[in-house]
């Protein structure tokens, strides 16, 4: 049975614990795998469930956000498919930006109105999952459920990360607490099955997806001042509401700072990676004319590599590298993320640079790059060697920041020859 659904990817905030990758760009918007971004993941998800009417809420840096879903999601005009940004607006009945997730969604509510639905699917624009939307909603419905969360079992050292909740027989939702401290965790065991409970995943944590009833969202947004889902809406709603937990148990991950979203990358290269990109279930995302990579003389090691990229390197080992990456002789790229480039640099560009000792787009000759992520159109020289380290203490500075002993080179940014960052 196909229910009526209309799908609401929340954008989130400035994203802060992703900086310097959100300093131009929204979370959404983040290069993901060398040729997605992040806002394709929940997207292609809603679409392999068959729900194609989807908005996207954005507030921040949503420039290259627009252009992305502009050229990516196109659907025949004889369908009422869709996938639309709803970026913050001031009105004269507004005047404040979104406070939070559920103050969002109903300074949006008015976009939805026009459209015929029972179902509201919410979703985050920051986390790395494969699910089937269909399920969710038909346990909701034949559950008789006004409001469900899609929970995942959790160990209890990831606890405090969550909004944690607990269940009845029938995985109603009695409690709910936000990022709880570990002396109240004794009372929050969940029954998670017995193969959740002998990996130790003994907690079930919200992961942000919801489904509610169209009826009940809006009366909930317009008769109370929420401003959160996790923090307000949701624990409120259990005093008077049938609200259930769909528990989900594939790989989840919600890209939150930079060593979670440089893990979940890395580890697509894993030989059956967690999140994995061959699943029968795609990835859809914007398609691209480009023509095939062209590698010559180099030693690869569980590496992925996008289309159109020219790569001479001595050794690539764990590593993605991205969309028209070129990178020069006798370098070894270890444990990187490469995003690529937007662009080619033409003949003349490439020889100037050269006969001037510039850097060219890409990666030049004999570097070494280690523990490290490398944004769009960066500049590395010849000679460069740039190396995470886990002692390296955090800093930002004007070519790269350090994060958890993880190197993230800015977008845009020239790294001379022979420059060292370790």
């Amino acid at each position: 049975m196909d229910y009526k659904v209309i799908c609401v990817v929340l954008g989130g905030g400035q994203g802060s614990r992703l900086y310097p990758l959100t300093s131009t760009r929204s979370k959404p918007a983040v290069p993901i795998a060398g040729k997605y971004r992040l806002v394709d993941i929940p997207i292609s998800n809603c679409m392999n469930s068959g729900i194609e009417r989807i908005f996207v809420v954005t507030q921040f840096n949503s420039a290259s956000l627009n252009k992305h879903i502009k050229n990516t999601y196109h659907f025949s005009i004889f369908s009422d498919a869709f996938v639309d940004i709803l970026a913050a607006e001031q009105t004269p009945h507004n005047t404040t930006w979104f406070q939070g997730t559920a103050d969002a969604v109903r300074q949006c509510a008015h976009h939805f109105a026009q459209h015929d639905y029972d179902y509201l699917l919410i979703l985050s624009g920051d986390q790395l999952y494969q699910m089937d939307f269909q399920q969710m909603i038909k346990n909701h419905v034949e559950n008789g459920a006004e409001i469900s969360i899609a929970t995942i079992p959790v160990h209890e050292r990831e606890t405090s990360a969550f909004g944690i909740l607990k269940t009845d027989k029938d995985h109603f939702i009695t409690e709910f607490i936000e990022k709880p401290k570990g002396d109240v965790l004794g009372d929050w065991v969940s029954d998670t099955g017995e193969a959740m409970k002998a990996q130790g995943r003994n907690y079930l944590a919200s992961m942000g997806i919801y489904v509610f009833n169209r009826g009940l969202l809006l009366s909930l947004l317009s008769e109370n001042d929420y401003t959160d889902f996790g923090k307000e809406l949701i624990p409120q709603s259990l005093k008077e509401h049938k609200v259930i937990s769909y528990q989900y148990e594939g790989y989840w991950t919600d890209i939150g700072n930079i060593h979670s979203f440089f893990e979940a990358n890395i580890g697509l290269t894993d030989d059956i990676p967690l999140f994995n990109l061959f699943d029968k279930h795609p990835i859809f995302s914007r398609a691209r004319m480009l023509p095939p990579s062209k590698i010559s003389g180099t030693t690869l090691e569980k590496t992925v590599i996008a289309d159109g990229c020219i790569i001479n390197a001595s050794r690539i080992e764990r590593s993605v590298i991205g969309i028209r990456t070129r990178i020069g002789y006798g370098t070894t790229i270890v444990n990187t993320y490469v995003m690529g480039s937007d662009y080619y640099q033409t003949l003349d560009k490439l020889n100037e640079a050269k006969s001037a000792s510039h850097p060219i787009m890409g990666i030049g000759e004999r570097c070494y790059i280690k523990n490290a992520i490398l944004d769009k159109n960066c500049f590395i020289g010849n000679d460069v060697r740039i190396i995470g380290k886990p002692e390296m203490p955090d800093g930002d500075f004007d070519s790269y920041t350090c994060k958890d002993g993880i190197i993230v080179i800015k977008k845009g940014a020239i790294i001379p020859n022979g420059m060292v960052i370790s």
